[in-house]
């Protein structure tokens, strides 16, 4: 008589028919040179984790992979749990998050997906895995251009064009009556700045943040920065709740301020095309860089927090609102 095996792990959920699809050149990648899938796959890690892990790998190449769409298909765990398992994916070598550039000239933009391999790799691997990548789009280009650039985040318009003077007037009356210079319109970091809270609710910007915090958005878009790389930098990691979204977008953008590029020469039409960069993310704070200063796909900061239980700093403005609630109750608790 056969013994039955009962197992710990959680039964994989089944990819349901319907399961939403990301935008063409996002979601999920499958990294070349996996085992074939057998039922001890992920064994080693823990239930929860081997159970979204099991779920991710049955997933068609360019499903989305936000945590909030995955939070959705999967019931049993939130979205600050399966961030967490996205971490420790990350981590064991399942996952890497990545973004490229895409298109040439003012239709530039950056694409985001998640690469996927069922069978775990070391930092050495995915680094160079990472940088073939790099290379193969550098060689063809054209297959980069996966969709077109989004309505709402192409380059504003022009301003008009001011009226023609009419022949038949004379100079002295050219003089007299010369033609308004055309208003400037808004600058490309200011629209960047008023189109966040387009996309999340949780960054709405008054039109007064948002001439506020202009020229620190300006500097990024001064060194080569696209206005779709300063959105997505902005965006990526959002906590659940945002108190004070000024705050933490001027944060932002003193923190992740990009290094400064020299400038380089201008070159003839005929120049070949640019590398196609390829920058990891961080897969917990969504902070870009080159995938070796990423280790286990996390940044330093992530890092420290996820393998040596490190913990980040308090925000100053929580703890001073904590210490004023403490001393409001020992007030209300003090005999009358």
């Amino acid at each position: 008589m056969a013994t039955p095996h009962f197992s710990s792990a959680l039964p994989v959920p089944a990819v349901s028919p319907a399961y939403p699809m990301a935008k063409p050149g996002y979601g999920k990648r499958s990294a070349p040179g996996q085992q074939p899938r057998t039922r001890n796959d992920f064994a080693l890690l823990p239930t929860r984790e081997r159970y979204v892990a099991g779920f991710v790998d049955h997933l068609p190449d360019g499903a989305e992979m936000s945590v909030k769409q995955l939070a959705k298909q999967l019931p049993l765990y939130g979205q600050q749990a399966i961030s967490t398992v996205l971490n420790a994916l990350s981590v064991a070598g399942h996952l890497r998050r990545v973004r490229c550039s895409v298109g040439a000239g003012d239709e530039t933009r950056w694409v985001f997906r998640t690469f996927w391999s069922r069978t775990a790799r070391d930092n050495e691997w995915w680094n160079t895995y990472l940088a073939t990548e790099t290379a193969a789009r550098t060689a063809a280009p054209a297959a980069t251009a996966e969709a077109p650039a989004s309505p709402d985040l192409a380059a504003p318009a022009e301003p008009p064009a001011p009226t023609p003077v009419p022949h038949q007037r004379t100079p002295h009356q050219v003089l007299d009556a010369e033609p308004p210079a055309p208003e400037a319109g808004p600058s490309p970091a200011y629209l960047a700045l008023a189109r966040l809270g387009r996309d999340d609710h949780r960054l709405g910007l008054s039109a007064d943040d948002c001439t506020t915090l202009e020229p620190l958005a300006a500097k990024w878009l001064d060194r080569g920065v696209t206005t779709d790389y300063l959105t997505s930098t902005l965006t990526a990691g959002l906590p659940a709740q945002v108190d004070s979204p000024v705050g933490l977008i001027r944060r932002r953008l003193i923190d992740k301020l990009p290094p400064h590029l020299p400038a380089t020469p201008s070159t003839a039409a005929n120049t070949p095309t640019p590398t196609r960069r390829l920058l990891a993310e961080c897969t917990d704070c969504g902070r870009p860089g080159p995938p070796e200063a990423l280790p286990d796909g996390l940044c330093h900061p992530c890092h420290t927090t996820h393998t040596a239980g490190g913990r980040p700093s308090p925000d100053p403005t929580q703890i001073a609102a904590v210490k004023a609630h403490m001393a409001n109750l020992r007030t209300l608790l003090k005999p009358v």
